[in-house]
């Protein structure tokens, strides 16, 4: 009787550690997510993160208030990218996804306090390196700026490393301007 009371403790623990486990996961996670942008807006923001499947719903981790939404890093891509967006960017991103032309209807900012995914400046779809799509293996952090005006891009160089802003994926319907920022470091 006394061996059947000791597994059965075991075993009740042994349930709980996933539990803690999960809990501790989870906000990690968030934690992950809010690192992308400034506290003045992740603090009220909806942090979502990725479904196990690379096409899955995400996932609600804390619903938030401000309109923003941040991601923790990306399972699915290469690089380390979390990322603070509004619904702007969040239109751009699901045209791109969709293959259509974004809907921007105002101007819209994006997050990405701790760098990106390896990328082509180019275009959008590729995946790896070619002899003509200015690949940026480290994305450097940035802010994203999206407008309906796209008078607001010129004069603006398209090379990734002149040391300033530059526009990415230019000549497309997903055009954008990137705002290299120094490393931002959450305390």
């Amino acid at each position: 009787m006394k061996t059947l009371s000791i597994i059965t403790i075991l075993l009740l623990g042994l349930v709980h550690l996933p539990t803690q486990a999960q809990t501790n996961d989870i906000k990690a996670r968030i934690e992950e997510a809010m690192s992308a942008g400034p506290p003045s807006i992740t603090k009220n923001a909806t942090i979502l993160d990725y479904s196990s499947e690379p096409d899955g719903k995400p996932i609600v981790l804390r619903e938030g208030t401000n309109g923003w939404t941040c991601f923790p890093d990306n399972p699915h891509m290469d690089g380390y990218n979390p990322m603070c967006i509004d619904d702007q960017i969040i239109e751009l991103f699901s045209a791109i996804k969709e293959k259509r032309t974004p809907d921007i209807t105002r101007t819209g900012f994006g997050y990405f306090l701790q760098g990106g995914a390896p990328r082509s400046n180019t275009n959008p779809w590729d995946t790896s390196p070619t002899p003509d799509n200015e690949w940026m293996e480290i994305q450097v952090p940035h802010i994203v700026v999206v407008s309906p005006d796209e008078s607001v891009i010129e004069g603006i160089p398209t090379n990734s490393d002149n040391g300033g802003p530059w526009v990415m994926w230019s000549g497309t319907p997903y055009v954008h301007i990137m705002i290299p920022v120094p490393k931002y470091m959450q305390k």
